[in-house]
């Protein structure tokens, strides 16, 4: 399932679209925005997969709102609802999923709403790939193949199952980047996938992490957060 927001300053017009959204079952939870500002304070709000957005609204317009979010990391789905023929193209220069006519037809609305689906899906599948170079050719490998990264000065060794490879990255910048993938910084020399570690010695003075057989050192400051991520995914009692 999906969740939405559906944005216009016509109240009118968002209860009317929020009510054929909420025909679908496909479509989750639906904020509500009588406003640009409203429409991208529910983004930091809330989960949000896709925006319903009118283009032509007060002080930040559907368009607005589009080229702020183009700029996330992975920003929701958006589809223009709009009495406005004229905007097509530049809705969909600015990677609109889909662009919706007024009077909405409940079998248009419902097309908008495969293609975002869709989309969600290949999201979901589709693993994060890192191009790498190793005996002068370059190569994608996925992301989750990665078991841990090893700071070699401004650059990166990235060590997976079979092979090694190394990128001119910090690894201070992988750090941000990587962060939220679940890679934690457990030394400042080592950034690990806490999916790949198989083990955890901790004792007086020293605690290490094994990873397919090779130990790595954790330091005392990055020990308590850790400890922190590990503690969060313990099994507990109902």
């Amino acid at each position: 399932m999906i969740n939405v927001v559906v944005a216009d300053d016509e109240l009118p017009a968002v209860a009317e679209l929020a009510y054929l959204l909420s025909l679908d079952s496909r479509v989750g939870t639906i904020h509500r925005a009588n406003s640009g500002a409203e429409a991208l304070k529910a983004l930091e709000e809330f989960e949000v997969d896709a925006l319903f957005l009118d283009i032509h609204m007060p002080a930040l317009s559907g368009l607005d709102i589009a080229r702020v979010i183009s700029r996330f990391t992975r920003p929701p789905a958006v589809v223009f609802v709009t009495a406005d023929e004229d905007q097509a193209l530049e809705a969909f220069e600015l990677a609109a999923v889909d662009y919706v006519l007024k009077p909405v037809r409940p079998e248009r609305l419902a097309e908008s709403v495969r293609r975002i689906c869709e989309l969600a899906e290949e999201d979901t599948v589709k693993p994060d790939m890192v191009t790498v170079e190793k005996g002068g050719i370059t190569k994608m490998i996925r992301r989750d193949e990665i078991r841990y990264v090893q700071a070699q000065g401004d650059y990166a060794r990235l060590h997976t199952k079979d092979a090694s490879y190394l990128i001119r990255v910090p690894l201070n910048d992988l750090e941000q980047q990587w962060g939220a993938a679940g890679y934690v910084r457990i030394h400042r020399s080592y950034l690990v996938s806490m999916d790949k570690i198989d083990t955890v010695k901790l004792a007086t003075g020293k605690a290490v992490v094994l990873i397919g057989g090779t130990e790595l050192p954790v330091s005392r400051r990055a020990l308590p957060y850790l400890r922190e991520k590990l503690a969060a995914n313990r099994v507990r009692p109902l």
